[in-house]
């Protein structure tokens, strides 16, 4: 019987790197559009730190700081300022003013943006003319939309005091009175800011496939059930985006509140505050700096809470 003999397995050589095709790989091309590359961020990215996070820093820095604004010197306090903001009485009513104008203007500025955005969308005659009219006001110079609004609400000289007198009535006192200014404040960014939204809406609902629609009206839909069970689904990315911009855009908001209650007068966000502190007769340089960083720490909070837990309720199919 004939035996048989196995030789045992050659393993494979181990891959040997290949000093030449290392070389060619940053050589050549990939060199120019690296060099390409930089030519065209570089600028960028300088500017972006030095108009940005040099400036960030820099009032992170101020506000561990007691500095009265045009002063030569400061004391380092550490987180004083923080300490006396929170433990303020006013800190409650300047948060509060805050969550009030950030809930209403972006509420309200949505709501109002979809059903302006869905009569926009109807194919009749003067559309293209009504979207312009609607869009008009966000691009209008906030200063002055601020001053034109504040001559209507004038409660003595204004154009509503003028038309309530008519009908025999009295114009409520909105500038003097911390409730209606700051309902005044937030009727007048709602008017300004819900074209924007209007538009955006609009170029959503147009992108919506034709087909989906007709397929539920098939169906049997009514419109209103094409709207809540098609419309509104695929419109969630539109509402995300919406989402994000205004609430950011409103806790951003200043020049409306600035021209239209000069003091605040019962309009004190956060962003305000912090300029009434610094430039409202104050001068507290370094406790304006700590109120900005807890409106920056907000703004993170708010926008990261959005990322993470909002968006689960995105459609984008």
């Amino acid at each position: 019987m004939a035996r048989t003999t196995v030789s045992p397995p050659v393993s494979a050589a181990p891959p040997t790197s290949n000093p030449a095709v290392r070389r060619r790989r940053f050589s050549g091309r990939t060199r120019r559009d690296f060099f390409t590359f930089l030519a065209f961020a570089l600028p960028n990215l300088i500017l972006i730190a030095a108009f940005t996070y040099r400036p960030l820093f820099s009032n992170i820095y101020y506000s561990t700081l007691n500095w009265t604004l045009g002063a030569k010197t400061a004391t380092v306090v550490g987180i004083e300022n923080y300490i006396t903001f929170f433990t303020s009485p006013d800190a409650r009513d300047v948060l509060t003013v805050t969550a009030v104008f950030t809930v209403f203007t972006v509420g309200g500025s949505m709501l109002l943006g979809l059903l302006v955005s869905l009569a926009l969308n109807l194919k009749v005659r003067g559309t293209t003319l009504a979207r312009a009219a609607v869009f008009a006001p966000y691009v209008l110079s906030g200063v002055g939309v601020g001053l034109v609004w504040l001559f209507i609400f004038d409660p003595v000289y204004g154009a509503l005091a003028w038309v309530l007198r008519g009908f025999g009535a009295r114009s409520p006192e909105w500038i003097n009175n911390p409730d209606l200014a700051l309902v005044m404040v937030i009727l007048v960014y709602v008017w300004k800011n819900l074209g924007y939204c209007a538009v955006v809406y609009l170029a959503g609902l147009q992108s919506i496939p034709r087909d989906v629609l007709e397929a539920a009206q098939l169906d049997g839909a009514g419109a209103a059930r094409r709207f809540f069970s098609v419309s509104l689904p695929l419109l969630s990315p539109t509402t995300f985006f919406l989402l994000i911009t205004t609430l950011l855009s409103s806790l951003q908001a200043f020049d409306l509140i600035r021209i239209m209650t000069p003091t605040g007068n019962g309009t004190n966000t956060l962003i305000f505050e912090a300029y009434l502190q610094a430039f409202g007769g104050f001068n507290r340089a370094g406790y304006s700096a700590t109120v900005s960083v807890i409106l920056f720490v907000l703004l993170l909070v708010v926008t990261g809470f959005q990322l993470r837990f909002v968006e689960r309720k995105v459609h984008y199919s």
